[in-house]
């Protein structure tokens, strides 16, 4: 878990996703348009990303992917970075991160 929570808060703007995961694809495209970097960890991809697949669960992160933090903070999983964007309060979250500048 600890191992999580530190990549989580090196970067204003992480995501940890699944390769293989749709709705990953679309939130990593969705924060490229908005003009963020964020920092990516594909779980498939590494040797211990089962093991921080429990701890991103262990944190409330249900499903565990796509596990969004926003200045080293858990926001949410897909559904909860869609309604952000649609109410506005993405944006404004990542520029309070300096995730993107305006």
């Amino acid at each position: 878990m600890d191992r999580v929570k530190d990549l989580a808060s090196k970067k204003a703007a992480v995501i940890f996703t699944k390769s293989s995961c749709c709705m990953c694809h679309s939130i990593k495209q969705l924060f490229y348009e908005l003009g963020a970097s964020p920092a990516i960890h594909e779980l498939d991809q590494v040797s211990n990303g089962k093991e921080m697949e429990y701890a991103l669960r262990g944190l409330g992160c249900n499903p565990s992917v796509p596990a969004v933090f926003i200045g080293g903070k858990y926001v949410g999983s897909a559904k909860d970075i869609i309604s952000l964007h649609v109410d506005g309060s993405l944006k404004q979250m990542l520029i309070d991160a300096k995730a993107i500048w305006f």
